[in-house]
């Protein structure tokens, strides 16, 4: 086991792991699985299970399998498994092979047919109204479909004739005979197989019948020799039927462990619910910047080491909880900080002409790329007559302690000259159009000996070069903390403000930007150039500078 992992203490699922390896259960050997189901985008919530298996195979010498659910070609498509592949490798992780459920489905089949000769699976005509109120309720025993004691022979036939496409969608399925008096709905004689007349995306046309996931997913796990098939909490009364048809079938004893899932502030998890959101056209798509999708956060500018520390800081809980947003913001902003170019940036420029400086001089000033990497080095940024600043960095009649500029004042352009405003200039409805102000020679950055002390340092951009560019800022996507649990729809939570768009005026080294450059830009936050970036520069905002997480 890795140093970090003996450093802090383990949780639950690591103890679990330790004993078996102990003990030398499967051999000594661990090999979990990672295994989504093709039909939507994965989100933060998937990101924590994600860690979690290919972490804790990596730490104890194993593998992890990436296995896709694709049990319902209703809703699948291959552009959710292009997605999921590329976000799992984004984050860091590989796995040892890749499946798919519909890989199994002619040994599903054969133990579905093991299951009917054996008298534990039986073909019911019953409709799904029938079925549900037969079922019973968790204190009152269900009662026998008129279908439950076909004979083997029978039950053959049928279930044969399903597979062939001769009965319609609905008119039967097959169900495990289990318990009707079991306090566990879930043993109530599940539903193994239905009838569904749909192109799959791997296998064509030739099926008819597809597997129920309580069927296909444990005996998957088992086919793989999964040692820990490791799921959430909502799953806890499903492992009593995993375990059953393993047991039934004599197959490879995989074992199922539950963890509590992810529930973060401000946003919702549900991939119905985030289908919603993209269909309704409340985001442009499933990776806009607000979404808690992993494509939505690399968009962003969230970077794999952030999600990946923010997993391992939340840990492995037996209980659900939500997990305040600021938490994973910490995190960005913490790698960020690290690994980000600083640059200057104005959204609200307001022009200043620095009167005594020469016509035409060009002065080259040296700026840090990153003070906290002494190996990014400098960048040169050229200082001219006319500059931008920020128009909130001036004001006319400013309070007490105001330490940008003002009438009269001084303050320092970073890296580069100090500079007065000497003048305000206006239109003639009395908006500033213009600072005059005069540089103070001796003054530039590193080579100041002009024996002057300011307290304020404000950014610029060079009026002469300065690139144009779009930026968006992005906020909360909803105004509660937890939209799912309040009353009504959800989407009347969305928050109208979770994007603003301004114009602002960059340093012409942007205009080299890459999606893979990370950004501070000074005092504003940090940035990613976004995909839609063409000839118009475009930036989002990936999380600002201040720290609003408070740790307990």
């Amino acid at each position: 086991m890795s140093e970090e992992g003996k450093e802090r203490s383990l949780n639950f699922i690591e103890e679990i792991v330790e004993n078996d390896l102990k003990n030398n259960r499967h051999g000594g050997r661990i090999l979990t699985r990672f295994p989504p189901e093709p039909n939507g985008y994965l989100h933060i919530g998937h990101a924590k299970s994600i860690c979690l298996n290919f972490g804790l195979a990596k730490r104890y010498g194993g593998g992890t399998n990436l296995r896709f659910d694709d049990t319902n070609p209703v809703t699948e498509d291959t552009e959710y498994v292009d997605s999921i592949k590329n976000d799992v490798k984004w984050l860091g992780f590989d796995w040892v092979n890749e499946y798919y459920a519909s890989d199994y489905f002619d040994q599903l089949y054969a133990y579905a047919i093991k299951l009917i000769k054996d008298g534990y699976a039986y073909v019911d005509d019953s409709t799904s109204e029938e079925m549900a109120a037969l079922k019973g309720t968790p204190t009152v025993p269900g009662k026998p479909s008129p279908y439950r004691d076909r004979s083997v022979e029978e039950n053959l036939e049928l279930f044969e004739g399903m597979a062939a496409g001769k009965y319609p969608e609905g008119s039967r399925v097959l169900r495990a005979k289990i318990d009707l008096n079991s306090s566990n709905m879930l043993m109530r004689d599940p539903i193994m197989y239905r009838i569904k007349f749909a192109h799959h995306h791997r296998t064509g046309d030739k099926w008819k019948v597809y597997p129920m996931y309580d069927f296909a997913h444990g005996q998957s796990d088992s086919i793989e020799e999964i040692t820990h098939s490791i799921c959430t909490l909502e799953f806890v009364a499903h492992r009593e039927l995993y375990d059953w048809f393993i047991e039934k079938l004599g197959i490879f004893p995989s074992k199922q462990y539950e963890f509590a899932r992810l529930n973060m502030t401000y946003t919702v998890m549900s991939k119905r619910k985030l289908l919603q959101l993209v269909n309704e056209k409340f985001v442009s798509s499933w990776d806009d910047p607000r979404m808690p999708t992993i494509s939505g956060m690399r968009r962003r500018g969230y970077t794999p080491k952030a999600i990946r520390d923010f997993a391992e800081r939340i840990g492995i809980q037996k209980r659900d909880n939500l997990i305040d947003v600021s938490l994973l913001e910490f995190f960005v902003r913490e790698d960020l900080n690290r690994i980000s170019t600083r640059v200057m940036a104005v959204f609200e420029p307001l022009k200043v002409v620095i009167t005594n400086w020469p016509e035409g001089k060009v002065e080259v000033c040296k700026l840090e790329n990153n003070p906290e990497d002494p190996e990014s080095g400098h960048r040169e940024v050229n200082f001219g007559k006319e500059i931008f600043i920020e128009a909130s960095d001036f004001m006319e009649e400013p309070p007490a302690k105001y330490f940008r500029l003002k009438p009269g004042g001084m303050v320092r352009l970073k890296g580069a000259f100090i500079i007065q405003c000497d003048e305000v200039v206006k239109d003639a409805e009395g908006k500033i159009t213009e600072l005059r102000c005069s540089y103070i020679e001796n003054s530039k950055s590193g080579e100041d000996v002009s024996g002057l002390k300011v307290k304020g340092v404000i950014h610029w951009v060079n009026a002469q070069e300065a690139a144009e560019a779009e930026v968006r800022l992005y906020d909360r996507l909803f105004k509660v903390e937890n939209p799912a649990a309040e009353e009504g729809d959800f989407k009347d939570f969305i928050n109208e403000n979770s994007l603003q768009v301004v114009k602002a005026l960059v340093e012409p080294s942007l205009k080299k930007a890459t999606l893979e450059d990370k950004y501070q830009f000074i005092r504003n936050g940090y940035f990613v150039l976004d995909p839609d970036s063409g000839e118009k520069l475009i930036f989002n905002k990936t999380v600002g500078l201040k720290d609003s997480w408070k740790p307990a």
